[in-house]
């Protein structure tokens, strides 16, 4: 992964909105009233994540030590102190881009840190199935050129990804169909509203996933399969069928409904052309992650131990470190607008993100710096939810007169160097 360049002046359009891993680049953004504005969609998801920057002014929060503001370079050498005092830090959230992820890695081996995102359950439910099984995945793009039936797996991906529908083509005269299959319990809006299919069933999902997989196997499954066994017959019979599901919606231990679906992938591929498209990722954890699986050849939750590289897709769940204690000092990156925020622990924390976090971070033991948005006040890029797709993000203004991640973790890099030395 060589050094990448953007453009770091401001643009109208198009623009790769930075608020969700689909990250689209079909809309514009317009300057009124002193609010950035939306154009070409009506994409909630990302209206509310402008609403948290301004067009008309830079930003002007200052960092802080312990709640008392001080200058960038006191609030780094002051991080750096906390870090070289910790024996197991944490580094949480990891809401950054790519050349973030590039100088927090440096960090992590210099420290010996944890590395884990924010929803890193739901990331290590598709790691863990690819892990142990291997999965074949597609891409936006093909999906939209090729498929001709997608079923939406538990939930319907439009109630989180506003632009999901669009960006496979639905509704635009192709011939695509989507299903939603769906448990009778789960709660959700009416798809038949934007044209998808209602198939319902009794039970969990691990059931009905691992039902649809011996259905599709040709399997003897006697009349329990009911409305399955209509599906099974229908991904035969498509041209392209996708499997499309999102790892965040997944009860715990979702990885092995992945691993169904991905036997379902399987077979279809004997005979005619199927995918799995998973749909997560997003606030950096598919792009830190991809980052580190490129420069370490392990994914995240993956220490640089004394005596080499620990992955530990278990022990080193975030939520269970902190809940332990075993971890002393937590370093926190959210640089895509206000969440996700850092836990409330007493430990030593270090949180870098968006300003309006001041607030929230004014307690003792705590250091915060401010960082520019990728996207919004700087350039970066950022892995799509497909995995295979790097997205150049745009700044809408030159410079708002903020770090990025990469600049404060490269300073704070070099200043436990220095306090080493």
């Amino acid at each position: 992964m060589s050094a990448l360049k953007s453009s770091s002046g401001p643009v109208a359009a198009p623009w790769t909105c930075p608020f969700c891993p689909l990250l689209c680049d079909s809309f514009g953004v317009a300057a009124e009233d002193g609010s950035w504005v939306l154009t070409g969609s009506a994409c909630g998801r990302a209206r509310a994540g402008l609403s948290h920057f301004s067009a008309a002014v830079a930003p002007t929060a200052q960092p802080h030590i312990d709640g008392v503001a001080c200058d960038v370079e006191a609030a780094i050498a002051a991080a750096a102190r906390l870090l070289a005092a910790s024996r197991q830090p944490l580094f949480g959230g990891l809401g950054t881009d790519v050349a973030g992820a590039r100088a927090l890695y440096a960090l992590a081996c210099r420290t010996g840190a944890v590395c884990d995102p924010a929803g890193g359950a739901a990331l290590f439910h598709g790691l863990r199935a690819l892990q142990d099984r291997g999965a074949f995945t597609t891409t936006l793009a093909e999906v939209r050129t090729r498929a001709d039936l997608i079923v939406c797996v538990g939930s319907l991906p439009s109630e989180r990804y506003p632009e999901f529908l669009r960006r496979c083509g639905v509704g635009e005269g192709g011939a695509v169909q989507v299903v939603l299959l769906q448990p009778m319990s789960a709660a959700s809006a009416d798809p038949a509203a934007e044209g998808v299919e209602l198939v319902r069933f009794d039970g969990d999902l691990f059931d009905t996933v691992a039902m649809l997989a011996a259905c599709v196997a040709g399997r003897a499954v006697g009349d329990a399969a009911g409305s399955l066994g209509a599906l099974a017959a229908r991904l035969h019979a498509a041209r392209y069928a996708v499997l499309a599901y999102e790892p965040a919606q997944l009860p715990p231990q979702g990885a092995l409904i992945i691993e169904a679906i991905n036997r379902v992938v399987a077979t279809l591929n004997q005979r005619s052309r199927a995918a799995a498209l998973p749909l997560g990722g997003g606030d950096g954890a598919s792009t830190v992650n991809a980052v580190f699986t490129w420069l370490s050849g392990l994914p995240l939750r993956t220490r640089a131990a004394p005596t080499g590289l620990e992955h530990e897709p278990l022990r080193f769940d975030a939520n269970r470190l902190l809940a332990d204690r075993a971890v002393d000092a937590l370093l926190w990156i959210a640089s895509f607008g206000t969440e996700p925020p850092p836990p409330i622990i007493d430990l030593p924390r270090i949180v870098l993100g968006h300003p309006r976090f001041a607030a929230a971070v004014q307690g003792a033991a705590t250091v915060f710096i401010p960082v520019s948005t990728p996207g919004i006040g700087s350039a970066g890029h950022l892995f799509r939810t497909d995995g295979s797709v790097l997205m150049p993000l745009r700044a809408l203004r030159g410079d708002d007169g903020l770090p990025t991640v990469a600049n404060v973790l490269k300073r704070l890099t070099r200043a436990l160097q220095g306090a080493n030395a």
